[in-house]
């Protein structure tokens, strides 16, 4: 074993972490700039008005991504498993 080995597995991990948290950050940073352009426009400080509508965005991304993001995770899971025996080679 040598150390590209484990930096191919780090750069595929990597890289897999950032497909299964993007279709969630993409969309609450989206509605966050939009409703603090709209807070800033009427001069509504309220914490609230921001928190919960990203809570809904989030929540909503779970529910349509939730399924790609588990089979993302599943299959990388997989195929780290199935690697287990060049490891110990």
């Amino acid at each position: 074993m040598d150390a590209d080995y484990f930096l191919t597995i780090a750069r595929e991990a990597m890289w897999v972490l950032a497909l299964a948290s993007a279709p969630i950050l993409i969309p609450a940073l989206l509605s966050g700039l939009i409703l603090g352009m709209i807070q800033a426009a009427t001069s509504i400080n309220e914490q609230t008005l921001s928190f919960v509508p990203k809570l809904i965005v989030v929540a909503v991304s779970l529910v349509v991504f939730g399924a790609m993001i588990l089979g993302l995770l599943s299959d990388f899971t997989t195929s780290i498993f199935e690697r287990i025996p060049e490891l110990v080679k």
